[in-house]
């Protein structure tokens, strides 16, 4: 039987910064919580609100995938890879830190907030040379089923690279409709982080900002109550 880990949205870790209203899925920076470190392989799904103009300035990383998806406004991000570009809606970023990579990520308007989800994801190989992606999806191919935005390096699917048996899929499934996904493997789970709507996610309720770290199980079943946009994360349990 499954193992069903629910995460109510009002009780992820927050922080007011005044220019950056941050929520927190798993422990970070100022906020601990013993019993939610990581999913697996996922180490970090932070939901930002970051007011014009302002932003997060130069800063280390070092081995770890960080996935960026940009929901509303446009964040400008410049790296130590000589990489400068904004990012918008239903646009993905892709930085494998590796060996080691300084960037800066901004709103990039003066005036409106961005939102923006940044995922962490612990790699399967230490010390690699750092790479960067980004790649726009067209909305249109995520209505009523799962478009691929991330997957393992070594794998010939759809979607931007990682160093790590891991899938990040993004869907906009309608109301009334719903879909199943197959695990890659028996040893993964998923995350699954509801955007906006409300759905099952294996007979667990999900409203907005909700989600499930959903283990033990073969396959992930989606029901939408509502016009739902959902993000679901596979990843290895054990890495």
């Amino acid at each position: 039987m499954a193992t069903i880990n629910f995460h109510p949205a009002n009780t992820r870790g927050f922080a007011d910064h005044g220019w950056l209203k941050a929520n927190h899925s798993f422990s970070f920076a100022g906020y601990h919580d013993p019993s939610r470190i990581h999913f697996g392989a996922l180490r970090v799904l932070n939901d930002d609100i970051i007011a014009g103009g302002m932003g997060f300035g130069k800063h280390p990383h070092d081995n770890m995938e960080i996935i960026t998806v940009v929901l509303d406004g446009a964040l400008e991000h410049k790296d130590s890879m000589g990489h400068t570009q904004a990012l918008y809606p239903n646009e993905v970023q892709v930085m494998s830190a590796g060996t080691g990579v300084q960037h800066s990520e901004y709103n990039h308007s003066r005036d409106q907030n961005v939102n923006v989800l940044q995922l962490w994801i612990f790699p399967d190989k230490k010390n690699v040379k750092p790479r960067y992606g980004q790649t726009v999806f067209d909305p249109a191919e995520r209505v009523n089923k799962l478009q691929t935005l991330v997957s393992p390096i070594d794998k010939a699917d759809d979607g931007l690279k990682i160093h790590q048996d891991a899938w990040i899929y993004r869907t906009t499934l309608k109301a009334g409709q719903s879909l199943e996904h197959a695990l890659h493997s028996n040893r993964h789970g998923v995350y699954v982080f509801m955007i906006d709507g409300e759905a099952t996610a294996n007979e667990q309720l999900l409203g907005k900002r909700d989600a499930a770290g959903i283990s033990n199980t073969d396959k992930l079943s989606l029901l939408a109550n509502t016009d739902s946009d959902i993000l679901v994360v596979e990843v290895p349990m054990q890495f």
